[in-house]
């Protein structure tokens, strides 16, 4: 009877057992079924989570729009600072015009185009006529070097101490952003096939020199006189007529001290017959 009692006893137990066991997992799917609307409570943790996350990414949206707006703003104050910044967007192909009275000197313009103003504007002390005589006996290289400033000197002495690992970054910056280009440069020493030949002054484009550009819009190549008339008179600087010639020219740039301009001629098969250098030194 003891047996049959502990045999009964353990049926029981695990009869038991059992249905605490399935209460359990009920209990359980009742929990879960109970909890159902947990997802309506993610899905606001997620939106709150991602509204937070927004919040922290609208300062940097707000920074780079910043950045962007300084950025522009110092760009056209720069702009604004070089009043003849619209007249230098040369290309690697440029209109150069020689041009002079018989009894004046050279004047050298560049541009972009025959219709577009002069970009670079200078008066050569070589007389007209001595230019023609060179150019008839062969090929002509007219070099024109100047100085740099102190500033530019003082710059690029910090740039190579940056270089080094040394130096105030803003400094250098600073003393960069205020050099002139070289087309702006007033004053240069001119060399005729290696013979010195006085100096070359940059001139504004005065209203007798748009005159004498005016009468050549249609020429994009060639060498001529125009005769002296009331618009043409004294637009090469002296007086009668006015000697000229024209063509377009490769334009090389180097660096910000270097620009070569090589006159393109479609009759020569070997060098350009007039080569011009710009050097900063």
């Amino acid at each position: 009877m003891a047996k049959g009692n502990s045999h009964g006893d353990f049926t029981s137990k695990r009869h038991n057992s059992f249905h605490w066991t399935r209460k359990v997992g009920s209990d359980e799917n009742d929990d879960v079924s109970s909890h159902k609307p947990l997802p309506l409570n993610t899905k606001h943790t997620s939106s709150s989570s991602s509204s937070s996350s927004s919040n922290v990414i609208t300062p940097k949206r707000k920074l780079q729009s910043f950045a962007v707006s300084r950025l522009r703003s110092v760009i056209a104050t720069l702009s604004r600072a070089r009043p003849g910044n619209h007249n230098t967007g040369l290309g690697s192909r440029v209109v150069g015009t020689l041009f002079g009275s018989r009894r004046g000197h050279v004047h050298f313009s560049i541009q972009k185009d025959p219709n577009s103003p002069p970009a670079f504007l200078i008066e050569l002390a070589t007389p007209i006529s001595g230019l023609v005589k060179e150019m008839a006996s062969g090929l002509v290289r007219i070099a024109l070097e100047c100085d740099k400033s102190k500033e530019e000197v003082e710059g690029d002495e910090k740039n190579g101490t940056l270089r080094h690992g040394g130096g105030d970054k803003t400094k250098t910056t600073t003393t960069a952003a205020v050099s002139r280009r070289l087309v702006e440069e007033p004053i240069w020493r001119t060399y005729c096939n290696g013979k010195k030949c006085g100096f070359a002054t940059r001139r504004e484009c005065g209203e007798k020199e748009k005159k004498v550009l005016k009468a050549l819009e249609m020429v994009s190549m060639g060498a001529g006189v125009l005769p002296e008339t009331e618009e043409t008179d004294g637009g090469g600087g002296g007086g009668g007529d006015i000697m000229y010639m024209r063509a377009k020219f490769e334009r090389i740039v180097g660096s910000r001290d270097s620009e070569a301009f090589y006159m393109m001629n479609p009759d020569s098969n070997g060098a350009p017959e007039l080569s011009i250098y710009l050097l900063r030194i």
